[in-house]
């Protein structure tokens, strides 16, 4: 146990801050830590009509965790290793292939059991849960690389090594005043969580609206339509080529956007992650297809997704590009229908990966309104296209609309996060 002065900082905290002893505890002394374990999957006792819920890695995509995807009987409490956590307990994972980039943390508000790859803990009654939830969530990165174990299949934390990682209490001969500091910290940063969440809820409804909406937009009444093919709807096809991984030359200083199918992602496409050069060009099947194509990856994990390029640029030869006849559908149109319909598109795929083909998809229907009447067509088409399109901004946009207001914010917490959680430390307890 260390203990430091902590300085004015000039900000709200100053008037509880200044002057204020910091002592570092191990995590191992800041209250009561729970392990998990696994009821047996054989015993349809342990699991039909659980309600206790059963935490694993899975479920810690959120700072508050207030449900998971399983649930467990009191029958699975008695007959396995997991225990019930009480509530208000702060929860991390200890064993997961994220861990080499982070260590997923969230605060528990109700009561839980954990899996094998979970721990979670309840503070002691002067430690504040959410200023320990906060405070792991700021010093996962220095946890990771303190206690992280090397060599095995899958990343993992050593316990030893956990329990004794350092963390800085405020205050602690005067639990009052410690936890009056705490509960401000809590306070000012919950205040970010909070706006976070309300906007994650947000654009959850939004989707559900998305969703509804391009239902209804492209769902068509036997004789409403004209069924075409892709093939009937496209202009050209254009596949795409690698130059050879290793070449250096077809690769450094490249400036020609090289699109890898990792990058369709039911998107627009403004730049690629990687470039080539002409000589990588003169030497592969990569070629230039012009902005505004339908791009569809063909193969593996990612068959069927699609995407529009808004710039000219190569592809891989997973890749396959429609370029749409303007004078029959608008590739706008065409790209929300794939979309739409990207798990049918899929399931046609052929061979062991399910992969997709330039016949296969040519020959994926899509409904043509008003086929008779071009004008109309197009007319009616753009209709849908501009709803879709401003719902496919404020739900999927990472530059306008709410994910980017949810990216802003939370950047905004883990900088208010670090600053506020910034105790200075002497050199003996650093790790």
């Amino acid at each position: 146990m260390s203990k430091t002065s902590f300085p004015s900082k000039g900000n709200k905290l100053n008037k509880l801050l200044e002057g204020v002893i910091v002592e570092w505890i191990p995590l191992k002394n800041i209250g009561t830590w729970y392990g998990g374990g696994t009821p047996s999957k054989t015993r349809d006792d342990f699991w039909e009509n659980g309600t206790i819920p059963w935490v694993s890695p899975k479920d810690m995509g959120r700072p508050i965790v207030d449900s998971s995807e399983d649930y467990i009987t009191e029958a699975a409490i008695d007959g396995s290793s997991t225990r019930l956590v009480p509530a208000n307990s702060v929860a991390i994972v200890v064993r997961s292939s994220i861990l080499d980039k982070k260590l997923p943390t969230a605060f528990i508000p109700v009561p839980v059991t954990l899996n094998q790859d979970m721990k979670a803990v309840i503070p002691h009654e002067n430690i504040n849960t959410r200023y320990i939830a906060h405070l792991l969530m700021s010093r996962g990165v220095d946890i990771l690389r303190a206690a992280r174990k090397t060599g095995g299949s899958v990343a993992s934390i050593d316990s030893g090594k956990l329990y004794s990682f350092p963390i800085p209490i405020p205050c602690p001969s005067n639990p009052k005043k410690s936890l009056e500091i705490q509960a401000e910290i809590v306070r000012i940063l919950d205040t970010f969580t909070e706006l976070t969440a309300e906007l994650t809820a947000e654009l959850t409804a939004r989707k559900k609206q998305y969703n509804y909406y391009r239902d209804q937009l492209l769902t068509f009444e036997e004789g409403e339509v004209e069924w075409k093919t892709l093939g009937e709807v496209t202009k050209k096809w254009y596949s795409g080529g690698t130059p050879t991984a290793g070449r250096t030359e077809f690769y450094e200083g490249g400036s020609i956007p090289w699109l890898r199918t990792q990058e369709v992602k039911f998107a627009d496409i403004e730049r690629t992650e990687v470039c080539i050069t002409e000589a990588a060009m003169n030497n592969s099947a990569a070629k230039w297809i012009p902005a505004n194509c339908v791009i569809i990856a063909i193969s593996g994990a990612t068959a069927g997704r699609s995407a529009i390029n808004k710039i000219p640029l190569t592809t891989n030869q997973h890749c396959g590009c429609l370029e749409i006849d303007s004078d029959k559908a608008l590739y706008r149109y065409v790209f929300h229908w794939v979309s739409f319909n990207h798990e049918n598109l899929k399931s046609l795929g052929q061979g062991a990966r399910g992969d997709l083909n330039s016949t296969i998809i040519k020959n994926f229907r899509i409904p043509i309104p008003f086929a008779d009447d071009p004008d109309k067509s197009l007319t009616e088409q753009a209709r849908i296209v501009a709803i879709l399109d401003k719902f496919d901004a404020l739900t999927n946009s990472i530059s306008e609309g709410l994910p980017r207001e949810i990216e802003l914010r939370q950047k905004q917490y883990e900088y208010y996060r670090d600053l506020l959680l910034s105790f200075p430390k002497p050199e003996e307890a650093a790790v």
